[in-house]
């Protein structure tokens, strides 16, 4: 048996390092993409697949009780299971065709709680626009805690859209929200009185238990001629440092129009003490998408233009906000 207790742990190493250090060993030689992008593709006859998979895990995506006292209903998660992903093949410039499900519940799980987690995945197709998403089947397993793993397919009319594609002199722009759902995951984790939040407060909650990602306007995008695409899941700095060097450019953001963004987050801003831009900047999981644009004629009307690409110098920082550095480090991180 290996002895792997000399070796760096995956908590040491966080998602990053860790990718970079199975990827190489892994083979993919038999996709048109692989690993790298928001989704991969598989070649089929007449086309390609698009593939997207990701997990939701019990007190690592969500608690069933927030430290708020909010209950987080199995509703939501199987919503959110749909929206995150499905947000992966707009960020390709696609559109989700089918799914596949694979749920892993403790036995002592009520089965309304399983009901109501089905609910949630019907909602979201229909509420999001996905139309043409079928569920294909899945896998339902037992575990010591909730688990969900959901895989959506997908095909491209404009063929796929890179993130690795960004040239100087593109303009960046953002369709959907930044921020609303980090600031609605600090309110949930505030030893605050869910009972007691306002209307506008429990908007931006709903943006992380409920996200809403710009459907449409991946394959809009990409019909307008966007040179790289990408949604934003962990924070508009960190996936637009990915973007940058994917492309081999840096970027800069607009300071003041970043600024708008945060004002919707003041209410979560009151209740809980901190800075708004924080989230705008930081917070993971809106699922917005994040664009490089040749020209501003080319950028349709639901995306706002919050940045320019630049060409990489050699001391020049990747990602710049205002001309000034940012930490590159900072988002959600799995194992952070």
């Amino acid at each position: 048996m290996t002895n792997f207790q000399s070796e760096a742990t995956v908590g040491d190493l966080g998602e990053q390092g860790i990718l970079d250090a199975i990827l190489p060993l892994l083979d993919s030689s038999k996709a048109s993409l692989g690993p790298g992008d928001d989704a991969g593709a598989l070649r089929v006859a007449g086309g390609e697949v698009l593939v997207s998979v990701d997990t939701l895990v019990e007190n690592q995506d969500f608690r069933l009780v927030w430290p708020s006292g909010q209950e987080h209903k199995a509703y939501d998660i199987g919503w959110k299971s749909i929206a995150q992903n499905v947000s992966d093949i707009n960020a390709m410039g696609g559109n989700s065709t089918g799914a596949v499900i694979s749920l892993s519940l403790p036995g002592n799980t009520p089965l309304e709680w399983a009901k109501d987690f089905a609910q949630g995945v019907t909602d979201a197709i229909k509420y999001l626009g996905a139309e043409e998403l079928t569920i294909l089947g899945g896998d339902l397993g037992k575990a010591s805690e909730i688990s969900v793993t959901t895989t959506v397919l997908g095909e491209s009319e404009h063929g796929k859209i890179l993130r690795s594609g960004a040239k100087p002199g593109d303009l960046l722009a953002v369709a959907g929200h930044l921020g609303d759902a980090g600031a609605g995951l600090e309110v949930l984790e505030h030893q605050s009185d869910s009972a007691a939040w306002n209307r506008a407060v429990r908007r931006l909650v709903a943006g992380q238990c409920r996200p809403v990602p710009p459907l449409g306007s991946g394959p809009r995008a990409a019909e307008a001629g966007v040179h790289a695409l990408m949604d934003i899941s962990d924070g508009l700095i960190r996936d637009s440092t990915r973007m940058a060097k994917a492309s081999g450019v840096s970027v800069d953001f607009d300071l003041e129009v970043l600024k708008k963004f945060a004002e919707r987050l003041k209410p979560a801003a009151a209740l809980t003490k901190q800075e708004p831009m924080k989230w705008v900047l930081h917070g993971g999981e809106d699922f917005g998408l994040l664009a490089a644009f040749p020209k501003a004629s080319d950028v349709p009307e639901e995306f706002t233009v919050i940045g320019k690409v630049t060409a990489r110098s050699g001391r020049r920082s990747v990602v710049t906000v205002g001309g000034n550095p940012v930490v590159e480090g900072a988002g959600f991180d799995h194992f952070s």
